[in-house]
């Protein structure tokens, strides 16, 4: 709780008072919004990390890992970022703090590697000692490495018993993510030292990479936690159509690409089926495709009526997606919000303070914070 409180007082400090220029207001279905810029001027941003003292964490794809301070951008990097591979869709991606960060600062990074065998998605651990990664080590790396810049994955998000969870794409090569014995195309589940986590489904088999935890994946892009239930919820991309939604559950099967709701980029199909036994059907899919990426599960009190709703953003058609959810888990309002802005939206997360918080994906994208209108 005093973890909490700190970040919330932080937060008001990092929001301040910013000028009206800053601020613009929006529609939805439960009123007018506010939505603030709080920093410009970040290169592709990815990934954002609230810290216990009130600054936040942006990682940015070229591969800098920045921070935000009283309503400042930091004109300088923090130090120590692992070598990135910024090509394609490949950098540096995600950025989680340890679960007792506010006692060990300790953080993990996701990003894009090569070497003469090819690129991958790896994973790093590092302390955060003022502008300075220190100690880092890198826990995990998806193996076999390829060379093409496509589907990393990259999203990672912690279960409430610690375990780290690690989206890896398909590498732009569907049938990996049918072979259990490729890391490409699933989630992995690890320990904070680079372990499988106990329980996972392939332990004791020589069939299933001891780290996997579903398969089936093409891309996954969201990745968070419920509040209430510690479920992992995720979106992918499709190819043209089939976003999906899923709750991760261990040893499932997601299909791609035995079943799809979405079609090749050449307009052919890639198979007929969308439903196969033994394979998940999607909470939720789009078609036609939004580019799904960042997610956020609302909890707060800001917005009492969002209580429980989804949020994605969306990358190729530019807007914030919001999800009604019943008890079930079912999917029953869908709203398209942010259209006039005309931003693709990068990363989604719910704030300490109670607010949404968003990233713009550009070469000069910027920080959000969605609040309700004063």
């Amino acid at each position: 709780m005093r973890v909490l409180q700190q970040a919330v007082i932080g937060f008001a400090l990092l929001v301040g008072v910013l000028p009206l220029a800053f601020s613009q207001t929006f529609p939805s279905d439960a009123g007018p919004f506010q939505l603030e810029t709080i920093a410009e001027g970040l290169e592709h941003p990815w990934s954002l990390a609230f810290l216990p003292d009130g600054s936040a964490l942006v990682t940015e794809r070229p591969g800098r890992l920045r921070i935000i301070q009283n309503s400042s951008l930091a004109t300088k990097a923090i130090h120590g970022v692992p070598e990135v591979a910024a090509a394609g869709q490949g950098g540096l991606f995600d950025v989680i703090l340890h679960p007792d960060f506010a006692s060990n600062n300790t953080l993990f990074l996701s990003y894009a590697h090569d070497s003469s065998e090819g690129m991958t998605t790896r994973v790093a651990r590092a302390v955060l000692d003022n502008n300075e990664l220190k100690t880092l080590k890198v826990i995990f790396e998806a193996l076999p490495r390829s060379n093409g810049t496509r589907h990393f994955g990259g999203r990672m998000a912690f279960d409430s018993s610690g375990y780290l969870y690690i989206a890896v794409g398909d590498r732009g090569e569907k049938d990996r993510a049918q072979d259990t014995r490729d890391d490409a195309g699933g989630v992995h589940r690890i320990t904070i030292d680079g372990e499988p986590a106990p329980g996972n489904p392939g332990l004791g088999s020589s069939a299933i990479r001891d780290t996997f935890y579903t398969w089936g994946n093409r891309n996954i892009q969201g990745m968070t936690v419920h509040p209430q239930t510690g479920e992992i919820w995720t979106h992918e991309h499709g190819p043209r159509g089939g976003d999906e939604v899923n709750i991760l559950y261990a040893g499932t099967n997601y299909g791609w690409p035995e079943i799809t709701y979405g079609i090749g980029y050449s307009g052919l199909p890639i198979t007929s089926d969308t439903h196969k036994e033994g394979m998940a059907q999607p909470l939720h899919y789009w078609d036609p495709s939004i580019a799904p990426s960042g997610m956020a599960l609302y909890s707060g009190e800001l917005f009492p009526q969002w209580q429980g709703d989804v949020f994605v953003g969306a990358l190729k058609l530019r807007k914030l997606v919001r999800l009604g959810t019943n008890e079930n888990d079912k999917v029953i309002a869908e709203e398209d919000l942010l259209l006039d802005l005309n931003e693709r939206i990068r990363d989604v997360r719910f704030g300490p303070d109670g607010a949404l918080w968003l990233l713009s994906d550009a070469r000069q994208g910027k920080l959000y914070r969605m609040a309700p209108t004063q």
